[in-house]
């Protein structure tokens, strides 16, 4: 047992995680979820307006989970404004200002704080992560092509995820700006060693390819739903809560998919999740449809069965497991590299007798 609290800051993590290791410990918490091991209570979220002309909102966001094979049970809390914007004619989140925004990580075991993360780094391996996981059972094994929507932080993790996980020698990149576009492909292109250009069209980054995954801040449908081919896997990332209700894909995608598998289901219904709740409505999808991926990983479930299967991941919510295993894993990479600002344990714990309450 450590004797201190390990504090991460994003740039003490810098280039510690590959996506590889990442995907391997988050199918580990997700296969443990699915055997009633690993367990998790499902995100909740404060939104307070504040005064001025701005749709601006403070933003408290808590998302708890435990995983045993790491010893770790993790807490992210974030502290954050919201603003709700038009930009060229499509509505769109954003996070203004600064934020804080952590992971506190403890010991099943020992009962200690053993860390203090910063979220901004780790945030994005453990969405891709989840993706890699759900690609690794639902994807085609010779999916060569993605078509990607979106251009910053997660959108890259996205890609990174796909890469790990499949053969993906061309990348389609789609978003609003040309210059982000260009800028987003040249950068895929040279660190995956891929081949990857701006698509033509939203159109042109759904069409051909054998993965489609929306990575946007968009609160609106990307593309049309009609335009999936046959073999597509799609991966949709939002995770929209009963506050915002945003949504990358419409009905007509969701609905053709044959497979669907969440995070977790009863985030659907606790944060009014458009993007499946709106098709089961209208009776394009029903409720029996959608699985879990820790159904996939324990294999209560079938992944992709045939090649022209349209398979979805909806990664629709943030989940403490993923946070517990990824956060784990960067605090042993942490400690052997030197990294980090270490406080005394003593500051964290309150001991036996020390306290009029004793639970």
């Amino acid at each position: 047992m450590e004797d201190d609290v390990l504090v991460l800051t994003n740039a003490d993590m810098e280039g510690l995680l590959t996506m590889e290791e990442c995907i391997a410990v988050t199918e580990v918490a997700f296969r443990e979820l699915g055997h009633h091991v690993a367990q998790v209570i499902p995100r909740r979220r404060i939104h307070l307006p504040q005064p001025g002309q701005e749709r601006l909102w403070y933003w408290l966001n808590v998302i708890p989970g435990a995983v045993p094979a790491f010893d770790t049970a993790a807490v992210r809390l974030d502290s954050a404004q919201i603003r709700f914007r038009t930009v060229a004619g499509v509505n769109r989140m954003e996070f203004p200002g600064d934020f804080a925004g952590f992971v506190l990580l403890f010991s099943l075991r020992d009962r200690i704080l053993k860390g203090i993360v910063h979220d901004h780094y780790l945030s994005p391996l453990r969405v891709g992560s989840t993706t890699g996981v759900a690609a690794k059972y639902l994807a085609r094994e010779d999916a060569t092509t993605l078509g990607i929507f979106g251009t910053g932080e997660q959108a890259r993790a996205q890609v990174a995820a796909i890469c790990a996980v499949r053969p993906i020698r061309q990348v389609k990149v789609w978003s609003l700006r040309p210059e982000n576009r260009a800028r987003f492909a040249e950068e895929i292109g040279r660190t995956f060693n891929v081949d990857a250009r701006p698509a033509a069209s939203a159109r042109d980054a759904v069409q051909g390819s054998d993965v489609v995954i929306t990575a946007t801040n968009s609160a609106d449908p990307v593309f049309d739903g009609h335009w999936l081919e046959p073999g597509t896997h799609l991966v949709g990332m939002i995770g929209a809560n009963r506050f915002d209700q945003r949504r990358e894909l419409d009905d007509e995608a969701v609905g053709r998919c044959d497979l669907i598998v969440v995070n977790l289901k009863e985030q659907i219904e606790i944060d009014q999740q458009p993007e499946l709740l709106s098709p089961l409505r209208k009776g394009r999808i029903h409720w029996e449809q959608i699985h879990e991926l820790g159904e996939l990983c324990t294999g209560r479930i079938p992944g992709r069965t045939t090649a022209t299967q349209i398979t979805h991941h909806n990664n629709n919510v943030g989940m403490g497991i993923q946070f517990a295993a990824v956060g784990d894993l960067v605090l042993k990479k942490a400690r052997a590299a030197g990294r980090g600002t270490r406080l005394p344990l003593e500051l964290f714990m309150t001991r036996r007798g020390e306290s009029v309450y004793a639970p």
